[in-house]
């Protein structure tokens, strides 16, 4: 069983993932459906009256969820393998243009070397590959002091900048002055 983190360390994982037999899932079951299952019985899981959240696939279009996006505690968005990056750009696809504020978890084949990423493009939730340190993957979370695109979870250096009330140009102004060997001219 994975185990998950946040940015601030361990959690216990209470969702129970939907295995198609949903007689068999407690009354107030926390349940993670694939993407088909919400799809085709959204409404009954509704009615449940629970807390309920989908996993997406690397091939998954999250924007069939568009206006469901309130109604699911969780996204979980699995990673079949570490060289395949769709699913950043599914993470990125719901905070940014589909502004899903809710849990989202990377699942799957989830790399230490690769948390700052995930975090970066709207993740909040890891769950760690048995094989994985703890203490390695939260110390992932930190790799970079510093990151100058705008992401998810902050905004370009510029604008964080210019936010804090510093200058854009800091310093002493650099003057260029000419010398002879750059103001020589060359006789015809």
């Amino acid at each position: 069983m994975p185990t998950l983190i946040d940015r601030t360390g361990v959690r216990a994982d209470d969702w129970t993932l939907f295995d198609g037999d949903a007689s068999a899932l407690p009354a107030d079951a926390k349940v993670l459906l694939p993407l088909d299952a919400w799809r085709e019985y959204r409404d009954a899981w509704l009615a449940r009256g629970t807390p309920v959240g989908v996993i997406l696939g690397p091939a998954d279009d999250p924007f069939v969820l568009k206006d469901d996006l309130a109604k699911l505690s969780l996204i979980a968005v699995r990673f079949p393998h570490f060289t395949d990056g769709r699913g950043y750009s599914i993470a990125r696809q719901l905070r940014q243009r589909l502004g899903y504020t809710g849990a989202l978890r990377a699942v799957g084949d989830v790399l230490r070397d690769q948390i700052f990423f995930y975090a970066r493009v709207g993740f909040d939730g890891f769950a760690l590959r048995d094989d994985q340190s703890v203490d390695d993957c939260l110390a992932a979370l930190a790799d970079f002091s510093e990151v100058y695109q705008a992401s998810s979870d902050r905004g370009p250096a510029f604008a964080r900048r210019a936010a804090a009330g510093v200058p854009a140009v800091t310093g002493t102004p650099v003057t260029r002055t000419r010398t002879a060997a750059t103001t020589e001219s060359v006789a015809p």
